[in-house]
């Protein structure tokens, strides 16, 4: 959620709600340009890809975002140790960051 967020923060984005709790979408609800904006964060372990999102969950929230007259978004953020790809990602470790940006569901 760091990585997206510190993107979204230098894109102008302005936080309305942030949600870090498990299995609650979406985590970060934006105002930009007085447009509502619901961006759904996954971290992806390698070797999955982390543009593939679950239709299931992206359609329910963009069914809510739709009544709230707000803008859907998939950010998909593979992470992997630097050293060996197939090791876990330890904290204060380099690791690799796949992530292209937000996706518009």
């Amino acid at each position: 959620m760091n990585i997206v967020g510190r993107q979204l923060e230098a894109m102008g984005y302005e936080f309305m709600g942030v949600n870090s709790k498990l299995k609650r979408n979406p985590q970060f609800v934006c105002l930009k340009d007085k447009e509502l904006h619901f961006i759904v964060v996954r971290n992806v372990k390698y070797p999955e890809d982390p543009k593939i999102y679950d239709l299931a969950i992206m359609h329910q929230v963009k069914e809510h975002a739709l009544k709230n007259e707000a803008r859907t978004y998939y950010a998909g953020v593979g992470l992997s140790n630097a050293a060996d790809q197939n090791m876990p990602v330890y904290l204060n470790e380099d690791y690799i960051v796949d992530y292209d940006g937000l996706i518009e569901i």
